[in-house]
């Protein structure tokens, strides 16, 4: 791809639209954004979920969607993009992740923060690293707070491998058996994403309601 040509394809591409990231990048787009969502701040608002899913729903062969993609392909784009990001965001987090967050003003990011500590204090550093796979914002932020916070770098390599492994394999197996199962499902494509995204952001919005609960019962003792 020629540098016009990519100039252009990013004019014209919604990067909140998984549809449109496909078929502007096909699965160079899968690991990219994967890669940005999970290694750096700056892609915390990227749909790693839903571009997921659908990229499972277009792999299924017949399917008439903004591109045909090979599921074998977008797989191990997915699998790359997401274990590359977490362990450059790893490494971000041990040379000065806590400055560069500071840095930032998004109020999403900071929140994201705090619900990553919270995650890793109850949890502990296993639990937390796969858990925050599946929640936006939180899987764009533990990865440099682990290595900010100096966790050992052979156990987060490993549970950012199963967490990210997990995530992207379950999610791109799960469009493609919808795909599989539900006849001319590409009709409905909007509809499932829709879907998709609001399921993705439950456990983010249980995690600030329980946080803010935490505040207000801590309010009421003092």
């Amino acid at each position: 791809m020629s540098v016009s040509s990519l100039a252009a394809a990013l004019q014209a591409v919604n990067l909140l639209d998984a549809g449109s990231l496909l078929a502007a990048f096909g699965v160079l787009g899968i690991a990219a954004v994967l890669f940005a969502e999970t290694g750096l701040l700056v892609g915390f608002f990227l749909p790693g979920d839903s571009l997921l899913f659908t990229a499972g729903l277009l792999s299924v062969p017949g399917t008439h969607g903004p591109v045909r993609l090979a599921l074998s392909q977008v797989l191990i784009a997915s699998v790359i993009g997401a274990l590359l990001g977490a362990q450059t965001g790893y490494w971000i987090g041990c040379r000065g992740g806590r400055a560069l967050l500071a840095r930032s003003r998004a109020r999403r990011l900071h929140e994201g923060a705090s619900r990553a500590e919270e995650l890793l204090d109850r949890y502990g550093h296993a639990r937390a690293i796969v858990l925050a796979r599946f929640v936006p914002v939180v899987r764009t932020v533990l990865n440099p707070l682990a290595g900010a916070l100096n966790v050992p770098a052979g156990q987060f390599a490993l549970w950012q491998i199963v967490g990210g492994t997990i995530w992207t394999v379950g999610l791109v197996l799960a469009g493609y058996g919808l795909g599989s199962s539900v006849p001319n499902v590409d009709r409905y494509l909007l509809p499932i994403v829709a879907v998709v995204v609001v399921v993705s952001l439950i456990p983010l919005a249980a995690e600030l309601l329980r946080s803010r609960g935490g505040r207000a019962v801590e309010g009421d003792r003092n």
